[in-house]
């Protein structure tokens, strides 16, 4: 026989004290550190202990005994069970103060380098609405509620249309209204639903791998396009069920082309895959363009169905504007390291993307080479080149440490300038042993994780100084937080 679990303790009357990280706060009870998702700091609460270690626990709110006076009321029906948008509850100076000190303290405590004074963090322009693309899955069976399984004339195996839920990868949490997107996408995914049910269409089951309706992306630009996605996932196991999920994939298709004019790209895949990645995927258009058009300055980027593109397109310009002024102007007329070059530097943009940073610089550059992993954004880049009629542009696909070699700078010339805008997982070591052999006089690092940024700058840290800190917030009410660093050559 087993032994039997010790009941998990309820914490009554505890004081939220602080921030931690992803989002979560932190109080101490008998010396122990206790995190809780939802918590405002000066909360007064009972806690449910859902997790214990030997140093720490995990808890949920289970009653609150008195507001914090710094809480505010969360704008979303949806806060807190959809987990996209934690700090709703939060005033946004006081998110922009927790993110400003998030950097510091992944900088000072992970990177363990010297810094400078860091810049105050650039808040976003919008707060609401602010993002230019959303993925919502498509699930046979909705997420419910704890207060929802209870409530038993509640139809429980209902299909839905919404966020994935941490912890129940199988379920999807319907969403009705999401604030974070131009309010005419609620428009396209609840007309989306209401046809599929209407109609009949089977929604996927990720465990089984059945059922049609798997997955739509919504995107849309600052020039006012819109483009719409759709996931199916045909039945092959006959002739006759293939033809069936077909047309009413057409169906559905056909229904959202004449309900949504707006729609300037109507795109659509049969994805076969255990997951939603759509990377390697053919991807059909079944109206309009295969692409939007972003604009920034009076730049314009080609965005189609695979490319990366910041998300928050306003705050992207002052992202890369940052970027553009680290990677050129000068900074200390002390220092002559940080003047600017009196002719054009040689500039390498690495993990370019669709080309967005590499085009945007390019006219303060001599030549700007861009290396990407992906290749249908390398083609977009190559497009956004020609688009705007920059000629001193070249682009790479491939692997970034198999790409970027001795070799490869040998041939293309010795870099002046690097900006790096690598993924979450900052770059990998052989880039970064290549990055010193190179020895550019400046690097600019633009990071969407500080905490791997930091791991990054004590590389370079033998040959690098960190000359400047901007933190940039590109996902309100969110903990996440993008950084740009600048090292100077020592």
């Amino acid at each position: 026989m087993g032994r039997n679990k010790k009941a998990l303790p309820l914490l009554e009357r505890v004081t939220i004290t602080d921030y931690a990280a992803e989002g979560k706060a932190v109080a101490r009870v008998n010396d122990m550190v206790v995190f809780v998702p939802w918590a405002v700091p000066g909360d007064v609460v009972d806690l449910q202990v859902r997790r214990k270690k030997h140093s720490f626990m995990e808890a949920e709110i289970a009653k609150f005994h008195e507001y914090s006076k710094v809480r505010v009321t969360p704008m979303c029906s949806h806060f807190g069970v959809c987990g996209g948008c934690k700090w709703q509850q939060i005033p946004y100076d006081e998110q922009l103060r927790m993110k400003q000190q998030q950097v510091q303290d992944q900088l000072t405590r992970i990177g363990k380098v010297a810094l400078p004074e860091f810049r105050p963090i650039l808040g976003s322009v919008k707060t609401q609405e602010y993002r230019n693309k959303l993925d919502f899955g498509c699930a046979n069976k909705r997420w419910l509620t704890s207060e929802q399984l209870k409530d038993e004339t509640l139809v429980k195996d209902t299909p839905a249309i919404g966020f994935h839920i941490t912890g129940a990868f199988d379920k999807i949490l319907p969403i009705e209204k999401c604030w974070l997107m131009d309010d005419l996408h609620n428009e396209m995914r609840n007309a989306v639903r209401d046809y599929a049910v209407s109609n009949g269409l089977s929604f996927f089951d990720l465990r089984q791998q059945t059922g049609l309706l798997r997955d739509v992306i919504i995107r849309n630009s600052n020039t006012g396009e819109w483009m719409v996605i759709f996931q199916f996932h045909y039945d092959h196991s006959s002739e006759e069920s293939l033809k069936a999920d077909e047309q009413q994939a057409q169906g559905l298709l056909q229904h959202m082309a004449d309900k949504f004019p707006q729609i300037t790209s109507l795109m659509y895949l049969d994805n076969q895959k255990c997951n939603d990645t759509i990377g390697d995927q053919d991807i059909l258009t079944f109206k309009g363009k295969d692409h939007i058009i972003e604009t920034m300055e009076d730049l314009k980027f080609k965005v189609g169905p695979k490319s990366f593109y910041q998300t928050n397109t306003e705050q992207a310009y002052h992202l890369y504007s940052v970027a553009r002024e680290f990677a050129f102007a000068a900074l200390n007329t002390q220092n002559p390291k940080l003047k600017t070059q009196h002719s054009k530097p040689l500039v390498y943009d690495l993990y370019t993307g669709t080309g967005t940073i590499a085009n945007f610089v390019a006219r303060q550059a001599q030549k700007v080479i861009g290396i990407e992993y992906v290749p249908e954004a390398i083609e977009d880049a190559k497009i956004n080149s020609q688009l705007n009629g920059i000629d001193n542009t070249l682009f790479y696909a491939g692997d970034m440490k198999d790409i970027l070699t001795d070799d490869f700078i040998s041939q293309h010339g010795r870099p002046d300038v690097i900006i790096t805008d690598p993924p979450r997982a900052g770059m990998h070591p052989d880039v970064v042993k290549t990055i010193l052999r190179a020895a550019p006089q400046r690097i600019v690092y633009v990071s969407c994780n500080p905490a791997t940024q930091a791991r990054d700058l004590q590389d370079l840290d033998a040959a690098y100084q960190v000359a400047a800190v901007q933190p940039v917030d590109m996902f309100p009410h969110t903990p996440h937080v993008e950084n740009v660093v600048l090292l100077t050559k020592r």
